[in-house]
């Protein structure tokens, strides 16, 4: 059985896995979600990023702001919040009487400690999502943002990706942090065996504790992906991944395949400061060479999508005049090699990739037919495109962000952690971005805006597009249907029956 959920991207197809309840027919007298996963390599959200494992950490964390079914910010941590009349300054009121699991008070001082740790800390992977914020005062329990510029987008931006907010007593100690959390989240870590499996209990102080129904969570290391459809037909889990070539043996065992569309959207990442590409008529053949079903059969089994942009199609930000700019024509691709001066052959470049890719050698065959000869590297140590702008060539994935103009910034902005070719940044997005930026997320102009965002971001040379992958998870039939949250996996609610 089938069914459809909102959340989020393809990365997390890898990190997300399932778990179900004990052996198959045993009872249950405390409601456990047992969820295999490949277990977080960073517990610390400073460090972790805004990548899949923030759906893992939103167990432990609660973060300043939540999204509801449409995408809209929410109250979490912060009840509410206003904007001064110029919008370049913001103001949270927090929840009174919340704490920490470790006793310590959720006050303004705790918020103001995140955002400037995660601003200067050296191994933040969030600094680049922060840099509307000039500085943050705290006031009791009103948590005072002043900006760099106007910015309608920060209750979107300190959300679940960004704002994960941890005990500051225990922030004192990074490294402890990363290892074991200490946050206001739904849940407690109670043990926690790298490697092997974390355990947690409710958190009856959490904010929401009344529509938090599970008892307990058990994160169990993840197995081979061919495993996961027995695994959970037999109970030894809830809830899994599940990779695109195995949902139809989930169907067929009966199970609740549940595909959740989200932000996410695949990319062939260059470096237009290096040889080859920096000449666009190399590029432009890229583009045209590209053809992005053939990614969606084959690395999807058709459950993909094509996208020519940072997102599907169905987001609001997706700029349909854009479409197909630059279809996939083979004959058109090889005479702009030609018009670059290049003979067939006579470009050779390496992909770096952290594992071997069916994406990848689709790309090495697409290129091929043009004359570029690609040299896939498998290299284990590989970084996300912000912590390698030595690479030539690369691919990668997101998640996407709850706040587009981020979105945007990360893939096209001159320090953007997506844009392999820092500090390049098309001619015209700075412009059309700080638009949207400015644009009230109420007004009537807001998706037109950003929609211009998005076709000035397109014109950069730094990114090819190519498909669309939602999240894909199996779950037990005793597991309740999750919230239909775009891009996250929400607890309150969600229900395990015995």
């Amino acid at each position: 059985m089938r069914r459809t959920k909102l959340a989020a991207f393809f990365i997390a197809l890898t990190t997300l896995s399932g778990c179900a309840g004990g052996a198959a027919g045993s009872a249950e007298e405390t409601p456990t979600l047992r969820w295999a996963v490949t277990l977080p390599a960073h517990w610390d959200p400073v460090v972790s990023g805004s990548g899949a494992q923030f759906r893992i950490l939103s167990l432990a964390y609660a973060s300043l702001t939540e999204i509801n079914e449409k995408g809209e910010a929410v109250p979490s941590l912060a009840e509410s919040w206003d904007y001064n009349d110029k919008g370049d300054q913001i103001t949270f009121h927090l929840r009174k009487g919340l704490k920490f699991s470790d006793g310590e008070p959720v006050n303004a001082e705790a918020i103001k400690s995140y955002l400037e740790r995660a601003k200067t800390q050296k191994d933040s992977a969030l600094f680049g999502d922060l840099t509307s914020i000039e500085t943050v005062t705290a006031k009791d329990l009103d948590v005072v943002v002043d900006l760099t510029q106007t910015d309608y987008q920060i209750p979107l931006l300190l959300g679940e990706r960004v704002a994960q907010i941890p005990s500051p007593k225990a922030a004192a100690d990074p490294a402890a942090l990363d290892k074991n959390p200490v946050g206001a989240g739904p849940f407690v870590v109670t043990e926690n065996v790298p490697g092997s499996h974390v355990y947690l209990k409710k958190n009856p102080d959490y904010w929401d504790a009344a529509n938090i129904k599970i008892e307990k969570v058990e994160l169990l290391s993840a197995p081979d992906t061919a495993t996961i459809v027995s695994g959970v037909q037999t109970g030894v889990y809830d809830l899994a991944g599940l990779a695109p070539n195995q949902v139809k043996a989930a169907e067929a065992a009966k199970l609740d395949v549940v595909v959740q569309p989200g932000y996410n959207a695949a990319n062939l990442s260059i470096n237009v400061n290096k040889k080859p590409f920096d000449n666009p008529k190399v590029v432009d053949a890229i583009r045209y060479a590209t053809n992005r079903q053939e990614f969606v059969d084959k690395v999807s089994f058709g459950i993909a999508t094509p996208t020519d942009q940072p997102f599907p199609d169905t987001y609001l930000a997706y700029d349909s005049g854009s479409a197909n700019r630059w279809p996939y024509d083979v004959a058109k691709a090889k005479a702009l090699i030609a018009e670059a001066g290049y003979q067939p052959g006579d470009i050779k470049v390496d992909l770096v990739i952290p594992n071997q890719q069916t994406a990848a050698e689709i790309i090495q065959s697409q290129l091929a037919a043009i004359g570029i000869t690609v040299n896939i590297k498998v290299d284990p140590n590989w970084a996300t495109p912000f912590f390698a702008k030595d690479l030539a060539l690369s691919i990668y994935g997101t998640t996407g962000r709850e706040s587009p103009v981020q979105t945007l910034t990360a893939h096209f902005g001159p320090n953007g952690p997506l844009n392999l070719s820092t500090p390049y940044e098309p001619e015209g997005f700075e412009a059309a971005v700080k638009v949207a930026r400015e644009t009230p997320l109420d007004s009537a102009d807001y998706q037109k805006n950003l929609q211009a965002a998005t076709r000035a971001g397109l014109e950069s040379r730094a990114l090819v597009f190519t498909y669309s992958l939602p999240n894909l998870f199996v779950k037990s039939t005793r597991v309740s249907d999750f919230a239909p949250i775009p891009g996250q996996l929400h607890w309150a609610g969600l229900t395990v029956a015995p």
